[in-house]
This record gives C-alpha cells, structure tokens and sequence, in this order.
C-alpha cells in the first residue's frame, strides 16, 4: 500500500469524529428557545449534560447530523446543556441524558426520538420527519492510523514529533476520546513535523507488548529525540494536549488551531531586535551582521524564521520604521480575506517578527 494511501487509510473512520472547529449544532437557551423552536421549521433538539459518558459518545455523531443541515432552511439542529438550562429541559420532560426530541413547524410539543444513537439514523429521522432529503457529509481525519505496516516509518522518523494512542474498539474510555484526539489532530495538521496518531493496539498486540501497553487508551510521545516513547499522564481534554504539544514541539498554536502571537519568534535574535531598533543606521548595519551570524547558526524549521528576521531588518534599513507599521497592515489585511491555513501561518508569523521591530522601539 503507498504510503499516502496508509496515512488516509480507513477513510470512512473519519465519519466518527469531529473536524476541530465544526459546531453546527444551535445552542439553545430559555431565552431563545421559542424564538428558534416552533417556529416555521422543525427541529431535532438534543438535551445533554457536559459530564454524561453517553452524551460525549453521541457528540461526534450529532455534530455530524447539525453538519448536514447547517444550510437547511426547514430544520434546524439544536442543543441544550441541561446543567446550564435546568428550568428549560425540566418543562420539556428531561429526565435522563441524552433525551433527544423533535418539535415539528408551528409547535412546541415534541415527539421523543427512540431511535439508534447514530448520524445515519439520526439524518433519517429528520428526513422523513422533515420532508427533507439530505445525506451525510465525510469529513477526512487528521489522525494518522497506524498500522504493523506503517508504524516505525512513522513513529521512528527522527525527523518528527510523534503522539500515539494506543486503543482498543471496544473502549468506552476510547471512544469518548476520540471527538477530541480528533481535534488535537486538526489542531496541529498545518505542522508538518508533528504528527497525532493512533493505533488499534487489540488488532495489533505486538505493538502494544513492544511498548509495555496493559490498558486503553494508554498514550504515548515519541519524540524526535526519543524514539523509545515517553508515556503521558495528563489530562484529556484538548486544552491539556495542545499544551503539550506547544511545550515539548516547539509550536504555537490555540485550541483552534490559530499561530499564537509568540509563533515565529526565537529568544536570541529578539535580543539583537532591541538593540536595532534603538541604534543609528550605522548601528543598525552593525547589528545586521551580528543577525546574520546568528541565523547561520540555527536549525531546523528555526532557520525560515530566522530568514525572515533578517529580511524584516534589511527593509527596515531601507524604508525605515514605517516599513513595519505599514507591512502589518498590509498583512492584517489579508488575514480578514479567506486564504489557505497555510498562508494564514505564514502571514501570522511575519506579523509577529515584524511586531518585534515595533515594540523594542
């Protein structure tokens, strides 16, 4: 199997999560509830608690079935948090989590749905109940999965960061994991030396033996400089890997997947910044140099930034402060316009080098 084919195998496994960002899904409240509800569409309505094992199973799946209606003019996917909006689901007869109802157009007496917990059943429901005919949208996973075939071409590469989880099918602990290992993967696809993966450590016990895995998920990091794993003990919620991820790989990114205002930036050659920008322009030639020399010496993803340091400093030499206030606007700009994610990288981190030169000022 090609290598590319590995990465993207089990294709339709990505139907089970979640994209990073997608929440489609109509938050509901008392207070817009009968504005959005019994109005002149039908609606499906989950009520759910935050802490409800079975509530985080149905998510991925329901935030698959909001997906496929987000443009529907007839029906409307919603959701109330029930440790939020207590009065709200005690007066539509809440009692268990998740309760899932449909209210059709022109009214608020919903119909209970009984039916499998699964976005295909979930989008057939609506469909006949809605008159609607709308099909599921495939969202492609961000996860690399691992196989006996793959994985020391993967997780061995020197050359890359790797996370793993090691699981089971049969895992609720598993599976109420996944949505967000999703995320965490989606989080950091742009970096292309950081790599989330997992592996179905039952269907492949030799790996799980090889790297003393007894319980599911077990999670692991396969650094670029430790190749034998490091087992991690942290929390699960997204927050907790992205700060993982920043820490021990060198990124900067927010739970959504945005370059923080520190992405681009390296230690030593702001300290060389300051003394730029406050120096005559012979000084400044004589810092250019020193900039020069330090570039030289660094390495890895390290050395476009550096690059771009250097070039931020020559414009200046040429068109002086108001070069940077003018190029960070230009690149502000473009940030608002609809551009790649990985143009919006780059124009980020140019952004944040050339802050440097204004703010050493």
């Amino acid at each position: 199997m090609a290598k590319s084919q590995i990465w993207f195998a089990f294709g339709t496994l990505a139907l089970l999560f979640l994209s990073a960002f997608a929440d489609d899904a109509v938050v509901l409240t008392e207070e817009n509830f009968e504005k959005e509800v019994g109005q002149d569409r039908g609606a499906l309505v989950e009520f759910y608690a935050p802490w409800c094992g079975h509530c985080k199973k149905l998510a991925p799946e329901y935030e698959k079935v909001a997906m496929g209606f987000k443009k529907s003019k007839s029906v409307l996917i919603g959701k109330v948090d029930c440790d939020d909006q207590k009065n709200l689901c005690s007066k539509n007869g809440v009692t268990g989590y998740p309760t899932i109802k449909w209210f059709t157009a022109k009214s608020l007496e919903p119909k209970k749905y009984e039916g499998a917990r699964t976005a295909e059943a979930l989008v057939e429901f609506v469909n006949t109940e809605g008159g609607t005919n709308v099909k599921l949208v495939t969202i492609p996973s961000s996860v690399v999965v691992l196989t006996g075939e793959n994985f020391d071409e993967v997780v061995l590469d020197e050359s890359k960061d790797v996370l793993v989880e090691f699981y089971a099918p049969w895992c609720g602990h598993c599976k109420n994991l996944a949505p967000t290992y999703e995320k965490v993967a989606s989080v950091f696809k742009n970096d292309k030396d950081v790599v989330i993966a997992n592996l179905d450590a039952d269907k492949f016990k030799d790996f799980a033996e090889k790297y003393g895995v007894s319980g599911y998920p077990t999670i692991k990091f396969f650094s670029k400089s430790n190749k034998a794993g490091e087992d991690y003990d942290g929390g699960h919620d997204l927050e907790d890997f992205v700060s993982l991820i920043n820490e021990r790989c060198g990124v900067n990114r927010d739970v959504k997947g945005g370059l923080t205002s520190k992405a681009g930036l390296l230690d030593s050659l702001d300290v060389l910044v300051k003394e730029f920008v406050s120096g005559s322009k012979d000084d400044k030639k004589a810092v250019l140099s020193k900039l020069e020399g330090e570039v030289e010496k660094l390495k890895g993803v390290a050395v476009k930034f550096g690059q771009t340091y250097l070039r931020v400093a020559k414009k200046c030499l040429e068109g002086g402060s108001e070069y940077t206030k003018k190029e960070i606007e230009r690149l502000e700009r473009m940030l608002n316009k609809s551009i790649s994610p990985v143009k919006a990288d780059e124009f980020v981190i140019k952004k944040n080098i050339l802050s440097t030169f204004i703010e050493s000022a």
